[in-house]
Protein backbone atom coordinates (compact mmCIF):
# COMPACT_ATOMS: atom_id res chain seq x y z
CA UNK A 1 0.00 0.00 0.00
CA UNK A 2 7.14 -2.20 6.84
CA UNK A 3 10.19 -3.67 8.55
CA UNK A 4 11.14 -4.49 12.35
CA UNK A 5 12.48 -7.62 13.41
CA UNK A 6 11.12 -8.15 16.98
CA UNK A 7 13.19 -9.38 19.88
CA UNK A 8 12.12 -13.21 18.95
CA UNK A 9 13.76 -15.20 21.89
CA UNK A 10 12.75 -12.21 24.57
CA UNK A 11 9.19 -12.29 23.15
CA UNK A 12 8.61 -16.04 23.34
CA UNK A 13 10.15 -16.55 26.50
CA UNK A 14 6.96 -13.88 27.93
CA UNK A 15 4.22 -15.93 25.91
CA UNK A 16 6.01 -19.10 28.04
CA UNK A 17 5.76 -17.52 30.93
CA UNK A 18 2.04 -15.80 30.34
CA UNK A 19 0.95 -19.02 28.75
CA UNK A 20 2.25 -20.84 32.30
CA UNK A 21 0.30 -18.30 34.26
CA UNK A 22 -2.78 -18.95 32.72
CA UNK A 23 -3.18 -15.52 30.91
CA UNK A 24 -4.04 -14.51 27.67
CA UNK A 25 -1.00 -13.47 25.22
CA UNK A 26 -0.96 -9.66 24.40
CA UNK A 27 0.28 -8.99 20.68
CA UNK A 28 2.09 -5.94 19.74
CA UNK A 29 4.37 -5.27 22.03
CA UNK A 30 2.57 -1.75 22.98
CA UNK A 31 1.05 0.31 25.66
CA UNK A 32 -2.50 -0.95 26.70
CA UNK A 33 -5.46 0.13 24.78
CA UNK A 34 -3.05 0.52 21.78
CA UNK A 35 -3.10 -1.15 18.90
CA UNK A 36 -0.46 -2.34 16.04
CA UNK A 37 -1.03 -2.34 12.87
CA UNK A 38 0.88 -4.21 9.71
CA UNK A 39 0.91 -2.05 6.82
CA UNK A 40 1.82 -3.83 2.71
CA UNK A 41 4.91 -5.06 2.07
CA UNK A 42 6.83 -2.21 0.80
CA UNK A 43 4.13 0.50 1.36
CA UNK A 44 4.65 3.46 3.21
CA UNK A 45 2.43 6.08 3.83
CA UNK A 46 3.73 9.76 2.28
CA UNK A 47 1.02 11.86 2.04
CA UNK A 48 -0.87 13.83 4.78
CA UNK A 49 -3.58 16.24 2.89
CA UNK A 50 -6.53 15.17 2.37
CA UNK A 51 -6.14 16.44 -1.50
CA UNK A 52 -3.78 14.39 -3.14
CA UNK A 53 -1.59 14.85 -6.39
CA UNK A 54 -0.68 12.26 -9.10
CA UNK A 55 1.74 9.56 -7.48
CA UNK A 56 0.11 10.02 -3.96
CA UNK A 57 -3.20 8.33 -4.21
CA UNK A 58 -1.98 5.29 -2.41
CA UNK A 59 -5.04 3.64 -0.08
CA UNK A 60 -2.60 3.46 2.48
CA UNK A 61 -2.93 7.34 2.68
CA UNK A 62 -6.46 7.52 2.50
CA UNK A 63 -7.30 5.18 5.66
CA UNK A 64 -4.56 8.33 7.70
CA UNK A 65 -5.93 10.95 6.12
CA UNK A 66 -9.82 9.86 6.49
CA UNK A 67 -8.87 8.56 10.33
CA UNK A 68 -7.88 12.77 10.82
CA UNK A 69 -9.68 14.46 8.59
CA UNK A 70 -13.15 13.51 8.33
CA UNK A 71 -14.86 13.12 4.86
CA UNK A 72 -18.08 14.57 3.76
CA UNK A 73 -19.57 11.34 3.01
CA UNK A 74 -17.93 7.98 3.66
CA UNK A 75 -18.83 4.30 2.75
CA UNK A 76 -18.50 1.12 3.91
CA UNK A 77 -19.15 -2.67 2.56
CA UNK A 78 -18.49 -4.91 5.08
CA UNK A 79 -22.20 -5.83 6.13
CA UNK A 80 -22.27 -7.64 2.50
CA UNK A 81 -23.72 -4.53 0.78
CA UNK A 82 -22.13 -1.21 -0.09
CA UNK A 83 -23.83 1.80 1.96
CA UNK A 84 -23.25 5.38 3.19
CA UNK A 85 -21.49 5.46 6.83
CA UNK A 86 -23.39 7.41 8.85
CA UNK A 87 -21.04 7.58 11.69
CA UNK A 88 -17.76 8.08 9.95
CA UNK A 89 -19.53 11.43 7.45
CA UNK A 90 -19.11 14.80 8.17
CA UNK A 91 -22.33 15.82 7.33
CA UNK A 92 -26.07 14.57 7.26
CA UNK A 93 -27.38 12.92 4.17
CA UNK A 94 -27.64 14.95 1.23
CA UNK A 95 -31.52 16.14 0.25
CA UNK A 96 -31.91 16.35 -3.84
CA UNK A 97 -34.24 19.12 -5.26
CA UNK A 98 -36.95 17.20 -7.87
CA UNK A 99 -35.05 18.18 -10.76
CA UNK A 100 -32.14 16.34 -9.76
CA UNK A 101 -30.28 20.11 -10.54
CA UNK A 102 -29.10 20.76 -6.57
CA UNK A 103 -28.36 18.92 -3.71
CA UNK A 104 -28.75 20.20 -0.04
CA UNK A 105 -26.14 19.42 2.31
CA UNK A 106 -26.13 20.02 6.44
CA UNK A 107 -22.50 19.53 8.57
CA UNK A 108 -22.56 17.59 11.64
CA UNK A 109 -21.53 19.88 14.59
CA UNK A 110 -18.06 18.90 14.97
CA UNK A 111 -15.15 21.21 15.81
CA UNK A 112 -11.75 21.23 14.81
CA UNK A 113 -8.85 20.31 17.34
CA UNK A 114 -7.82 24.20 17.78
CA UNK A 115 -11.78 24.60 18.92
CA UNK A 116 -12.90 26.19 15.84
CA UNK A 117 -15.99 25.00 14.77
CA UNK A 118 -16.04 23.22 11.33
CA UNK A 119 -18.45 25.52 8.90
CA UNK A 120 -19.54 25.52 5.63
CA UNK A 121 -16.53 27.52 4.63
CA UNK A 122 -14.11 24.71 5.33
CA UNK A 123 -16.15 23.05 2.21
CA UNK A 124 -15.78 26.33 0.20
CA UNK A 125 -12.05 26.31 0.60
CA UNK A 126 -11.88 22.42 -0.16
CA UNK A 127 -13.55 23.40 -3.36
CA UNK A 128 -12.21 26.68 -4.19
CA UNK A 129 -8.62 24.79 -4.22
CA UNK A 130 -9.64 21.83 -6.25
CA UNK A 131 -11.38 24.77 -8.86
CA UNK A 132 -8.16 26.34 -9.60
CA UNK A 133 -5.85 23.34 -9.23
CA UNK A 134 -7.87 21.04 -11.15
CA UNK A 135 -5.43 19.77 -12.98
CA UNK A 136 -2.96 19.15 -10.90
CA UNK A 137 -5.83 17.09 -8.33
CA UNK A 138 -4.92 13.29 -8.36
CA UNK A 139 -8.31 12.16 -9.27
CA UNK A 140 -9.61 14.53 -11.83
CA UNK A 141 -11.77 14.15 -14.94
CA UNK A 142 -12.65 16.54 -17.34
CA UNK A 143 -16.58 17.24 -16.87
CA UNK A 144 -16.64 15.41 -13.22
CA UNK A 145 -15.73 17.38 -9.95
CA UNK A 146 -15.10 20.17 -9.91
CA UNK A 147 -16.41 20.99 -13.43
CA UNK A 148 -20.11 19.56 -12.72
CA UNK A 149 -20.72 21.91 -9.67
CA UNK A 150 -21.86 25.43 -10.99
CA UNK A 151 -22.74 27.19 -7.98
CA UNK A 152 -22.05 27.00 -4.12
CA UNK A 153 -24.05 28.77 -1.78
CA UNK A 154 -24.64 29.48 1.74
CA UNK A 155 -27.35 28.52 3.75
CA UNK A 156 -26.10 29.28 6.68
CA UNK A 157 -22.49 28.17 9.00
CA UNK A 158 -23.56 24.70 8.97
CA UNK A 159 -25.97 24.56 5.81
CA UNK A 160 -24.88 24.50 1.67
CA UNK A 161 -26.51 23.86 -1.20
CA UNK A 162 -24.64 22.59 -4.29
CA UNK A 163 -25.63 23.70 -7.73
CA UNK A 164 -25.50 20.95 -10.90
CA UNK A 165 -24.63 21.44 -13.92
CA UNK A 166 -27.47 18.82 -15.18
CA UNK A 167 -29.48 15.97 -13.54
CA UNK A 168 -26.88 12.97 -12.27
CA UNK A 169 -27.73 9.47 -10.97
CA UNK A 170 -27.96 10.92 -7.24
CA UNK A 171 -26.82 7.18 -5.77
CA UNK A 172 -23.68 7.99 -8.34
CA UNK A 173 -23.08 11.70 -7.47
CA UNK A 174 -23.51 10.97 -3.38
CA UNK A 175 -20.97 7.71 -3.63
CA UNK A 176 -18.30 8.87 -6.01
CA UNK A 177 -18.42 12.79 -6.56
CA UNK A 178 -19.28 14.28 -2.80
CA UNK A 179 -16.99 11.61 -1.04
CA UNK A 180 -14.43 13.44 -2.79
CA UNK A 181 -14.71 16.22 -0.58
CA UNK A 182 -13.39 16.85 2.66
CA UNK A 183 -13.94 20.22 4.54
CA UNK A 184 -10.60 21.63 5.24
CA UNK A 185 -9.72 23.87 8.03
CA UNK A 186 -9.60 27.48 5.82
CA UNK A 187 -8.85 29.21 9.16
CA UNK A 188 -5.42 27.82 9.69
CA UNK A 189 -4.81 26.61 6.02
CA UNK A 190 -5.97 29.32 4.39
CA UNK A 191 -2.18 31.05 4.49
CA UNK A 192 -3.00 33.20 0.82
CA UNK A 193 -6.51 34.27 -0.34
CA UNK A 194 -5.86 33.07 -3.74
CA UNK A 195 -7.17 29.27 -3.85
CA UNK A 196 -4.10 28.15 -6.50
CA UNK A 197 -1.61 29.54 -4.17
CA UNK A 198 -2.94 28.35 -1.01
CA UNK A 199 -3.26 24.96 -2.84
CA UNK A 200 0.38 25.04 -3.97
CA UNK A 201 1.14 26.01 -0.27
CA UNK A 202 -0.63 23.06 1.37
CA UNK A 203 1.21 20.81 -1.42
CA UNK A 204 4.39 21.78 -1.16
CA UNK A 205 3.80 21.33 2.68
CA UNK A 206 2.45 18.02 2.37
CA UNK A 207 5.82 16.90 0.32
CA UNK A 208 7.87 17.97 3.59
CA UNK A 209 7.52 14.46 5.27
CA UNK A 210 10.22 14.86 7.83
CA UNK A 211 8.20 17.81 8.76
CA UNK A 212 4.91 16.01 9.66
CA UNK A 213 5.75 15.79 13.30
CA UNK A 214 6.53 19.30 13.81
CA UNK A 215 4.02 21.18 11.48
CA UNK A 216 1.05 23.36 12.58
CA UNK A 217 -0.68 22.73 9.98
CA UNK A 218 -1.36 18.96 10.34
CA UNK A 219 -2.37 19.33 14.31
CA UNK A 220 -5.22 20.97 13.11
CA UNK A 221 -7.73 17.41 12.62
CA UNK A 222 -11.73 17.14 13.19
CA UNK A 223 -11.31 13.41 12.98
CA UNK A 224 -11.59 10.60 16.09
CA UNK A 225 -7.38 10.48 16.06
CA UNK A 226 -4.81 13.17 15.70
CA UNK A 227 -1.18 12.84 14.55
CA UNK A 228 1.29 11.48 17.42
CA UNK A 229 4.33 10.43 15.12
CA UNK A 230 5.37 10.07 12.17
CA UNK A 231 8.73 8.01 10.93
CA UNK A 232 9.46 6.03 7.79
CA UNK A 233 9.04 3.06 10.21
CA UNK A 234 5.83 3.77 11.84
CA UNK A 235 3.52 6.34 12.55
CA UNK A 236 1.48 6.56 15.12
CA UNK A 237 -2.01 8.47 15.37
CA UNK A 238 -3.53 9.03 19.35
CA UNK A 239 -7.05 9.49 20.17
CA UNK A 240 -8.21 13.00 19.60
CA UNK A 241 -9.56 14.02 22.64
CA UNK A 242 -11.28 17.00 20.98
CA UNK A 243 -13.57 15.28 18.51
CA UNK A 244 -16.81 16.21 18.77
CA UNK A 245 -18.93 13.39 16.85
CA UNK A 246 -20.75 10.55 17.03
CA UNK A 247 -17.40 8.27 16.54
CA UNK A 248 -15.16 8.79 19.50
CA UNK A 249 -12.06 6.20 19.38
CA UNK A 250 -12.55 3.23 22.05
CA UNK A 251 -8.26 3.09 21.39
CA UNK A 252 -5.72 5.48 22.81
CA UNK A 253 -3.32 5.13 20.29
CA UNK A 254 -2.79 2.92 17.05
CA UNK A 255 0.64 2.44 15.20
CA UNK A 256 0.97 1.65 11.68
CA UNK A 257 4.15 -0.45 11.55
CA UNK A 258 6.11 -0.46 7.92
CA UNK A 259 8.00 -3.49 6.50
CA UNK A 260 10.10 -3.88 3.28
CA UNK A 261 8.54 -7.11 2.61
CA UNK A 262 5.78 -10.04 3.36
CA UNK A 263 8.62 -12.18 4.86
CA UNK A 264 9.96 -9.90 7.45
CA UNK A 265 6.07 -8.83 8.98
CA UNK A 266 5.73 -12.80 9.20
CA UNK A 267 8.91 -12.73 11.16
CA UNK A 268 7.38 -10.41 13.55
CA UNK A 269 3.93 -12.06 13.30
CA UNK A 270 5.26 -15.01 14.67
CA UNK A 271 6.97 -13.12 17.48
CA UNK A 272 3.66 -11.70 18.29
CA UNK A 273 5.11 -8.55 17.33
CA UNK A 274 1.48 -6.93 15.79
CA UNK A 275 -1.67 -6.82 16.58
CA UNK A 276 -3.33 -6.75 13.36
CA UNK A 277 -1.16 -8.35 10.62
CA UNK A 278 -1.16 -10.71 7.22
CA UNK A 279 -0.13 -13.69 6.44
CA UNK A 280 1.95 -14.84 3.11
CA UNK A 281 -0.03 -16.86 1.02
CA UNK A 282 3.20 -18.78 1.22
CA UNK A 283 2.65 -19.35 4.80
CA UNK A 284 -1.08 -20.08 5.11
CA UNK A 285 -0.38 -23.74 6.11
CA UNK A 286 0.83 -22.33 9.36
CA UNK A 287 -2.74 -21.18 10.47
CA UNK A 288 -3.21 -23.56 12.84
CA UNK A 289 0.24 -21.98 14.84
CA UNK A 290 -0.83 -19.12 14.34
CA UNK A 291 -4.46 -19.60 15.72
CA UNK A 292 -2.33 -21.25 18.66
CA UNK A 293 -0.46 -17.87 19.40
CA UNK A 294 -4.08 -16.09 19.95
CA UNK A 295 -4.75 -14.89 15.98
CA UNK A 296 -7.64 -15.34 14.30
CA UNK A 297 -7.30 -15.41 10.80
CA UNK A 298 -9.73 -14.09 8.07
CA UNK A 299 -9.50 -13.24 4.70
CA UNK A 300 -10.21 -9.66 3.55
CA UNK A 301 -11.71 -9.21 0.21
CA UNK A 302 -12.08 -6.02 -1.97
CA UNK A 303 -13.83 -4.30 -3.75
CA UNK A 304 -11.43 -3.93 -6.65
CA UNK A 305 -9.79 -4.82 -9.48
CA UNK A 306 -5.74 -5.55 -10.28
CA UNK A 307 -4.77 -4.81 -13.90
CA UNK A 308 -0.95 -3.67 -15.39
CA UNK A 309 -1.14 -0.08 -17.42
CA UNK A 310 0.27 0.14 -20.88
CA UNK A 311 1.80 3.54 -21.41
CA UNK A 312 0.20 4.51 -24.88
CA UNK A 313 2.00 7.67 -24.82
CA UNK A 314 5.77 5.68 -24.23
CA UNK A 315 7.66 7.04 -26.98
CA UNK A 316 9.62 2.91 -27.82
CA UNK A 317 6.22 1.07 -27.64
CA UNK A 318 3.37 3.70 -27.04
CA UNK A 319 1.86 3.06 -30.74
CA UNK A 320 2.46 -0.52 -30.75
CA UNK A 321 0.38 -0.65 -27.60
CA UNK A 322 -2.29 1.20 -29.31
CA UNK A 323 -2.53 -1.87 -31.80
CA UNK A 324 -5.89 -4.28 -29.97
CA UNK A 325 -4.24 -7.54 -31.86
CA UNK A 326 -0.97 -6.76 -29.74
CA UNK A 327 -3.22 -6.47 -26.49
CA UNK A 328 -5.08 -9.22 -26.81
CA UNK A 329 -1.78 -11.61 -28.07
CA UNK A 330 -0.33 -10.02 -24.63
CA UNK A 331 -3.74 -10.91 -22.75
CA UNK A 332 -3.75 -14.42 -24.10
CA UNK A 333 0.09 -15.24 -22.66
CA UNK A 334 -1.55 -14.33 -18.99
CA UNK A 335 -1.91 -17.88 -17.37
CA UNK A 336 -4.76 -16.49 -14.88
CA UNK A 337 -5.97 -19.72 -13.54
CA UNK A 338 -2.38 -20.69 -12.48
CA UNK A 339 -1.08 -17.50 -10.95
CA UNK A 340 -4.78 -17.62 -8.79
CA UNK A 341 -4.04 -21.23 -7.70
CA UNK A 342 -0.37 -21.47 -8.05
CA UNK A 343 0.95 -18.48 -6.90
CA UNK A 344 -1.78 -16.90 -4.98
CA UNK A 345 -2.67 -20.70 -3.54
CA UNK A 346 -6.37 -20.45 -4.45
CA UNK A 347 -7.10 -16.88 -2.62
CA UNK A 348 -6.95 -14.28 -5.56
CA UNK A 349 -9.66 -14.58 -8.13
CA UNK A 350 -8.95 -14.45 -12.33
CA UNK A 351 -10.30 -10.97 -13.86
CA UNK A 352 -11.42 -9.98 -17.11
CA UNK A 353 -12.59 -6.87 -16.48
CA UNK A 354 -13.24 -3.33 -15.63
CA UNK A 355 -15.83 -4.21 -12.71
CA UNK A 356 -15.19 -6.10 -9.70
CA UNK A 357 -16.03 -9.92 -10.08
CA UNK A 358 -15.69 -11.54 -7.27
CA UNK A 359 -18.26 -9.69 -5.21
CA UNK A 360 -21.63 -7.86 -6.51
CA UNK A 361 -22.94 -9.72 -10.04
CA UNK A 362 -24.91 -6.57 -10.91
CA UNK A 363 -22.49 -4.71 -13.57
CA UNK A 364 -21.21 -7.86 -14.58
CA UNK A 365 -21.79 -8.30 -18.75
CA UNK A 366 -21.36 -11.41 -20.27
CA UNK A 367 -18.31 -10.85 -22.00
CA UNK A 368 -16.68 -9.93 -18.96
CA UNK A 369 -17.81 -13.65 -17.09
CA UNK A 370 -16.90 -15.52 -20.57
CA UNK A 371 -13.32 -14.43 -20.75
CA UNK A 372 -12.66 -13.61 -24.48
CA UNK A 373 -9.25 -14.07 -23.96
CA UNK A 374 -8.38 -17.52 -22.02
CA UNK A 375 -4.72 -18.84 -21.52
CA UNK A 376 -3.91 -19.58 -25.09
CA UNK A 377 -0.17 -19.50 -26.55
CA UNK A 378 -1.01 -20.99 -29.60
CA UNK A 379 -3.21 -17.62 -30.40
CA UNK A 380 -1.03 -15.28 -28.74
CA UNK A 381 1.38 -16.12 -31.24
CA UNK A 382 -0.83 -15.81 -34.29
CA UNK A 383 -2.33 -12.93 -33.72
CA UNK A 384 1.67 -11.46 -34.20
CA UNK A 385 2.37 -13.33 -37.01
CA UNK A 386 -0.43 -12.76 -38.57
CA UNK A 387 0.39 -8.77 -38.19
CA UNK A 388 4.49 -8.79 -39.36
CA UNK A 389 6.05 -9.77 -36.45
CA UNK A 390 9.35 -12.08 -37.06
CA UNK A 391 11.96 -13.29 -34.54
CA UNK A 392 15.15 -11.27 -34.64
CA UNK A 393 18.81 -13.11 -34.01
CA UNK A 394 18.20 -13.00 -30.18
CA UNK A 395 14.58 -14.88 -30.66
CA UNK A 396 12.86 -11.61 -29.67
CA UNK A 397 9.72 -10.35 -32.00
CA UNK A 398 10.44 -7.63 -34.40
CA UNK A 399 8.16 -5.77 -36.67
CA UNK A 400 9.27 -7.01 -40.44
CA UNK A 401 6.16 -5.37 -41.72
CA UNK A 402 5.09 -2.22 -40.61
CA UNK A 403 1.64 -1.86 -42.80
CA UNK A 404 1.18 -5.05 -41.39
CA UNK A 405 2.05 -3.97 -37.83
CA UNK A 406 -0.49 -0.90 -37.34
CA UNK A 407 -0.31 2.63 -37.90
CA UNK A 408 2.85 4.05 -36.24
CA UNK A 409 4.73 0.91 -35.26
CA UNK A 410 8.01 1.48 -37.36
CA UNK A 411 10.04 -1.46 -38.85
CA UNK A 412 12.31 -3.10 -36.91
CA UNK A 413 10.74 -1.92 -33.27
CA UNK A 414 11.39 -4.83 -30.96
CA UNK A 415 8.76 -6.04 -28.70
CA UNK A 416 11.28 -5.99 -25.87
CA UNK A 417 9.21 -3.96 -22.65
CA UNK A 418 9.76 -2.91 -18.94
CA UNK A 419 7.70 -3.58 -16.42
CA UNK A 420 7.56 -1.27 -13.15
CA UNK A 421 6.48 -3.48 -10.50
CA UNK A 422 6.07 -2.97 -6.97
CA UNK A 423 8.46 -4.94 -4.67
CA UNK A 424 8.94 -6.78 -1.12
CA UNK A 425 6.13 -9.80 -1.80
CA UNK A 426 7.07 -12.91 -2.75
CA UNK A 427 3.09 -13.35 -4.75
CA UNK A 428 4.17 -10.43 -6.89
CA UNK A 429 7.58 -12.09 -7.83
CA UNK A 430 6.14 -14.62 -8.44
CA UNK A 431 3.41 -13.36 -10.96
CA UNK A 432 5.64 -11.31 -12.63
CA UNK A 433 8.15 -14.29 -13.49
CA UNK A 434 4.96 -16.39 -14.36
CA UNK A 435 4.43 -13.63 -16.89
CA UNK A 436 7.90 -13.37 -17.85
CA UNK A 437 8.02 -16.63 -18.64
CA UNK A 438 4.81 -17.55 -20.38
CA UNK A 439 5.54 -14.44 -22.91
CA UNK A 440 9.14 -15.03 -24.04
CA UNK A 441 7.27 -18.73 -24.92
CA UNK A 442 5.08 -16.47 -27.63
CA UNK A 443 8.47 -13.91 -28.37
CA UNK A 444 8.06 -11.12 -26.08
CA UNK A 445 10.99 -9.97 -23.50
CA UNK A 446 9.46 -8.41 -20.26
CA UNK A 447 12.20 -7.11 -18.31
CA UNK A 448 11.15 -6.43 -14.52
CA UNK A 449 12.13 -3.80 -12.36
CA UNK A 450 10.91 -4.34 -9.10
CA UNK A 451 10.78 -0.54 -6.88
CA UNK A 452 8.95 0.36 -3.56
CA UNK A 453 5.23 0.84 -4.20
CA UNK A 454 5.41 4.41 -3.38
CA UNK A 455 8.01 4.68 -6.58
CA UNK A 456 5.82 2.51 -8.69
CA UNK A 457 2.66 5.21 -7.93
CA UNK A 458 5.46 8.14 -8.67
CA UNK A 459 6.92 7.32 -11.69
CA UNK A 460 3.96 5.23 -13.64
CA UNK A 461 1.73 8.13 -14.25
CA UNK A 462 0.13 10.19 -16.94
CA UNK A 463 2.35 11.95 -19.29
CA UNK A 464 2.52 13.58 -22.79
CA UNK A 465 5.14 11.22 -25.31
CA UNK A 466 7.67 14.66 -25.42
CA UNK A 467 8.25 14.02 -21.72
CA UNK A 468 10.99 12.28 -19.95
CA UNK A 469 8.23 11.20 -17.38
CA UNK A 470 7.10 9.07 -20.14
CA UNK A 471 9.92 6.70 -20.55
CA UNK A 472 7.81 3.74 -18.20
CA UNK A 473 6.42 0.89 -20.86
CA UNK A 474 4.07 -1.14 -18.05
CA UNK A 475 3.49 -0.57 -14.36
CA UNK A 476 2.23 -3.11 -11.76
CA UNK A 477 1.11 -1.81 -8.23
CA UNK A 478 -1.55 -4.57 -7.58
CA UNK A 479 -0.23 -6.84 -4.84
CA UNK A 480 -3.50 -5.95 -2.82
CA UNK A 481 -5.43 -5.52 -5.96
CA UNK A 482 -4.56 -1.89 -8.19
CA UNK A 483 -8.14 0.13 -7.92
CA UNK A 484 -10.47 -0.13 -4.92
CA UNK A 485 -13.41 1.34 -5.77
CA UNK A 486 -16.20 3.73 -4.16
CA UNK A 487 -19.64 2.39 -3.45
CA UNK A 488 -20.38 3.03 -7.30
CA UNK A 489 -17.78 0.97 -10.19
CA UNK A 490 -17.89 3.57 -12.66
CA UNK A 491 -14.78 3.94 -14.64
CA UNK A 492 -14.46 8.00 -14.19
CA UNK A 493 -11.22 8.26 -12.57
CA UNK A 494 -9.50 5.00 -14.60
CA UNK A 495 -10.28 4.77 -18.23
CA UNK A 496 -12.04 8.12 -18.64
CA UNK A 497 -9.99 10.35 -21.65
CA UNK A 498 -7.52 12.74 -19.04
CA UNK A 499 -8.92 10.95 -16.15
CA UNK A 500 -6.27 11.64 -12.91
CA UNK A 501 -5.63 8.20 -12.54
CA UNK A 502 -6.03 6.88 -16.16
CA UNK A 503 -2.15 6.24 -16.07
CA UNK A 504 -1.68 4.59 -19.31
CA UNK A 505 -3.12 7.52 -21.12
CA UNK A 506 -5.91 5.22 -22.32
CA UNK A 507 -8.23 7.29 -25.06
CA UNK A 508 -11.39 5.20 -26.53
CA UNK A 509 -14.47 8.19 -26.94
CA UNK A 510 -17.33 4.92 -27.11
CA UNK A 511 -15.73 4.13 -23.43
CA UNK A 512 -16.21 7.92 -22.52
CA UNK A 513 -19.64 7.48 -23.98
CA UNK A 514 -20.46 4.52 -21.61
CA UNK A 515 -19.03 5.78 -18.19
CA UNK A 516 -20.64 9.68 -18.83
CA UNK A 517 -23.88 7.33 -19.42
CA UNK A 518 -23.29 5.83 -16.40
CA UNK A 519 -23.36 8.89 -14.04
CA UNK A 520 -26.24 9.60 -15.32
CA UNK A 521 -28.88 6.66 -15.26
CA UNK A 522 -29.83 5.57 -12.60
CA UNK A 523 -30.31 1.82 -14.89
CA UNK A 524 -27.07 -0.41 -14.63
CA UNK A 525 -27.26 -1.33 -18.24
CA UNK A 526 -24.73 1.56 -19.41
CA UNK A 527 -22.40 -0.20 -16.84
CA UNK A 528 -23.17 -3.75 -18.12
CA UNK A 529 -22.37 -2.36 -21.46
CA UNK A 530 -18.88 -0.57 -20.50
CA UNK A 531 -17.98 -3.69 -18.95
CA UNK A 532 -18.27 -5.53 -22.01
CA UNK A 533 -16.01 -3.32 -23.93
CA UNK A 534 -13.35 -2.89 -22.00
CA UNK A 535 -13.62 -6.76 -21.43
CA UNK A 536 -12.92 -6.70 -25.06
CA UNK A 537 -10.85 -3.62 -25.69
CA UNK A 538 -8.30 -4.55 -23.16
CA UNK A 539 -6.96 -0.77 -22.20
CA UNK A 540 -4.69 -2.84 -19.36
CA UNK A 541 -3.45 -6.28 -19.02
CA UNK A 542 -6.02 -8.20 -16.65
CA UNK A 543 -4.49 -9.97 -13.96
CA UNK A 544 -5.85 -11.98 -11.20
CA UNK A 545 -7.59 -10.09 -7.99
CA UNK A 546 -5.99 -11.09 -4.82
CA UNK A 547 -7.67 -10.63 -1.32
CA UNK A 548 -6.25 -7.12 0.10
CA UNK A 549 -5.16 -9.47 2.62
CA UNK A 550 -5.23 -12.66 4.72
CA UNK A 551 -5.62 -10.76 8.16
CA UNK A 552 -4.37 -12.17 11.62
CA UNK A 553 -6.25 -10.41 14.10
CA UNK A 554 -5.20 -10.85 17.84
CA UNK A 555 -8.49 -12.55 19.39
CA UNK A 556 -8.66 -9.98 22.00
CA UNK A 557 -9.02 -7.17 19.61
CA UNK A 558 -13.21 -6.36 19.13
CA UNK A 559 -15.12 -4.31 16.59
CA UNK A 560 -13.05 -5.12 13.67
CA UNK A 561 -14.57 -4.97 10.29
CA UNK A 562 -13.40 -5.55 6.96
CA UNK A 563 -14.65 -3.09 4.61
CA UNK A 564 -14.30 -4.69 1.03
CA UNK A 565 -13.95 -0.54 -0.13
CA UNK A 566 -10.64 -0.99 1.96
CA UNK A 567 -11.54 1.20 4.64
CA UNK A 568 -10.06 0.68 8.22
CA UNK A 569 -11.90 2.61 11.23
CA UNK A 570 -9.81 2.08 13.71
CA UNK A 571 -11.89 4.20 16.02
CA UNK A 572 -14.18 1.47 16.79
CA UNK A 573 -11.77 -1.11 17.98
CA UNK A 574 -11.62 -2.36 21.31
CA UNK A 575 -9.58 -4.43 23.63
CA UNK A 576 -11.74 -7.39 25.66
CA UNK A 577 -9.11 -7.90 28.03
Amino acid sequence: MRRRLGRLAAVLCCLVLTACAGGQVRHGGGAPNTVSFALPPSATPNWILPLAIPGYTASYNGVIQSALFLPLYAYDGSSGEVGMDQQASAAEPPVYAPDGKSVTIMLKSLTWSDGVPVTTKDVQFWLDMVRAAKDEWGVYSKGLMPDNVTGFHIVDEHTFTLTLDKTYNPGWFTANQLTLITPLPQHAWAKDPDPRKAFDYLVAQSKQLGAYNTNPLWKVVDGPFALESFSSSQITLAKNPRYTGPDASHLDKITFLTFTSSAAEYNVLLAGGVDYGYVPTTNLGQKSKLESLGYRIEPWNGWSITYIPYNFNNPALGRAFQQLYLRQAIQHAVDQKAISQVIWRGTATPGYGPVPQDNDPTFLSQQQKDNPYPFDLTASKKLLADHGWRPGPDGVLECQDANACGPGVAKGTRLSMTLLTESGSDETDGTMQELKSELSKVGIELRINAQPLNTVLANGTTCEPSSPACAWQLSYFGTQGSWYFPAYPSGEQLFATDAGVNFGNYRDQPTDDLINASTLSTSPQSMVDYSARLTEQLPVIWMPNPPYQVSAIDSALGGVVQDPLAGLQPQRWYRTR
